[in-house]
């Protein structure tokens, strides 16, 4: 079957079209689907029906995977996956059901952030629920270059419990992190500019939900610029929105955008298996 690759926005995204997720060991497919992946930073391949073995299986083909350390929620049998969805079982959440209400990439807050994060939607809502991206390469390119020379070599503070705790005041199925999942998530620090592994490029490395100071600034000065870089990134100009369907299968690359999922009615089902794959320390 072959292989089309469909721009989504101006700004980057792309939908593979003609895929079929379930051939994971497929070579000629996957090296398609990894150069969609390198090229648009965002790629969508709707109409999937995909097992979780399937799932894992696909994206253990980028890398090693990647948990994560709110373990309530990961999937019985495969604790490769995150469950991201508003359902109950016998009145407990089986998942997270606001996640990724700010823009952010995912753990950041960690040594080694993912490469990417995969998510397959096995029920949606009719309408709300949208996930919007931002391209961290053209949002870097466009700086002005007084302020790329200002944030050249400066390195941004990561702490994941902060934003936990604040998530935790608005929903309480959220629960408390224990002293074992704390010692576990110590601050971390990233450049504030890094450096694409595989295709050299160069990205902004921030964003609102994780990086709480810049190393060595006074709290207040890196507030200001932290708040200054976190405006410029998200313009319109370097976003893409996506709307969901059933089945659809979202794979971004986290070492070069940012992401922000919009709120939906809660009367409604949204229930998402995600996988995240291993990436390396930010340079």
């Amino acid at each position: 079957m072959a292989i089309d690759v469909k721009s989504l926005s101006d700004a980057f995204g792309a939908e593979v079209i003609g895929a079929d997720l379930s051939r994971w060991d497929d070579d000629e497919q996957f090296r398609c689907i990894h150069d969609a992946f390198l090229n648009y930073g965002v790629i969508a391949i709707r109409n999937q029906d995909m097992t979780p073995d399937a799932q894992i299986a696909f994206a253990g083909r980028f890398g090693n995977l990647q948990g994560h350390v709110l373990k309530k929620f990961l999937l019985p049998e495969h604790p490769e996956i995150l469950v991201l969805s508003n359902r109950r079982d016998k009145g407990e959440p089986i998942g997270i059901a606001d996640a990724g209400r700010h823009w952010h990439t995912d753990m950041s807050y960690t040594e080694r952030p993912p490469l990417g994060s995969m998510l397959y939607a096995h029920e949606i809502p009719p309408e709300g629920g949208d996930t919007l991206f931002a391209n961290l390469h053209a949002a870097y390119d466009a700086l002005p270059e007084a302020l790329k020379d200002r944030i050249s070599g400066l390195k941004g503070v990561y702490d994941y419990t902060r934003d936990y705790e604040k998530a935790r005041k608005k929903n309480p199925d959220r629960p408390p992190l224990s002293e074992a999942q704390l010692a576990s998530l110590p601050k971390v620090e990233h450049p504030m500019v890094r450096t694409h592994p595989e295709t050299g490029r160069k990205a902004l490395y921030v964003n609102e939900g994780h990086t709480t100071g810049v190393a060595g600034m006074a709290e207040e000065e890196g507030r200001a610029l932290l708040s200054e870089l976190f405006e410029f990134s998200t313009r319109p100009e370097f976003t893409y929105r996506h709307k969901w369907q059933r089945h659809d299968v979202l794979f971004w690359d986290n070492r070069r955008a940012l992401h922000h999922a919009l709120p939906y009615d809660q009367q409604y089902t949204r229930h998402m298996h995600r996988v995240t794959v291993a990436g390396d320390i930010p340079v």
